[in-house]
């Protein structure tokens, strides 16, 4: 028995998220069944992180145990070759395979997770931009965005950020590092963390942009997390503009 940790992209506009569920199109669902038909055997991944329904991924983490001895390049080849058979299978690429010792697990050996949301900040809509970026229109403060974000900075309880239906069995975080920046058009703002709680970094956008708007001052982003209610907390932005762009394990 060998074990492989998969690297993989996916775009997550056809899926229901990453995880496998009796009904719709999952990322894991997809990949599973591209895996039964190279290998002739069920494997089960094991993911760093499962995502919701619409996010993508660049550098999503998996690993997978193998019986048959077989070379890696013949696995990524073989993998994606199945995986573009398969509905919505073009949408997930596998981008590298490398094998590991069996003490490696992509869930808990995981020590930092990078997401990162794109806004893309304009009065008319951007047809290349519409299926990776939050269109919004009124035009946004980046200078109180990033004073807001501090807030957020350290060790927190986060349940003003917590959508229903987390199943953590904490709100307390601890966010690493934001960082704000804007191309042209687009703004992009990176979250780092060990681990986020459900719905947790498109709330922080969502408030964000309200701040951004001119709707909340940054400093409000205090007393948002002191109340700990989700009612004082901005909208869930929308998941299109969300990417998990990388997995840290050392």
């Amino acid at each position: 028995m060998a074990r492989y940790k998969l690297t993989i992209e996916y775009c997550g506009e056809k899926f229901i998220g990453w995880q496998k569920q009796k009904i719709g199109y999952s990322v894991q669902g997809t990949i599973e069944n591209a895996l039964k038909k190279f290998l002739q055997e069920d494997i089960d991944l094991i993911v760093a992180g499962r995502t919701d329904a619409g996010v993508h991924a660049e550098s999503q983490v998996a690993h997978l145990d193998i019986k048959k001895k077989i070379n890696i390049k013949n696995i990524l080849l073989g993998l994606n070759f199945y995986l573009s058979k398969e509905k919505y299978g073009k949408h997930i690429s596998i981008k590298r395979v490398n094998r590991v010792s069996v003490d490696f697990n992509a869930r808990f050996s995981a020590k930092e997770k990078t997401y990162n949301y794109k806004i893309y900040n304009k009065e008319y809509r951007s047809p290349i931009n519409t299926k990776n970026t939050w269109w919004v229109t009124k035009n946004l403060n980046i200078h109180n965005m990033k004073e807001a974000s501090f807030y957020l900075l350290g060790k927190h309880d986060f349940s003003s950020f917590r959508a229903s239906g987390c199943q953590a069995s904490s709100p307390i975080k601890t966010i690493n590092k934001i960082i704000i920046k804007k191309n042209k058009n687009i703004i992009s703002i990176n979250f780092v963390a060990r681990s986020f709680l459900y719905n947790q970094v498109r709330i922080m956008v969502g408030t964000l942009k309200d701040v951004g708007t001119g709707l909340l001052k940054p400093k409000c982003l205090k007393k948002i997390i002191e109340e700990k209610n989700r009612a004082s907390a901005g909208i869930t932005a929308p998941a299109r503009g969300l990417t998990l762009i990388k997995i840290s394990y050392k």
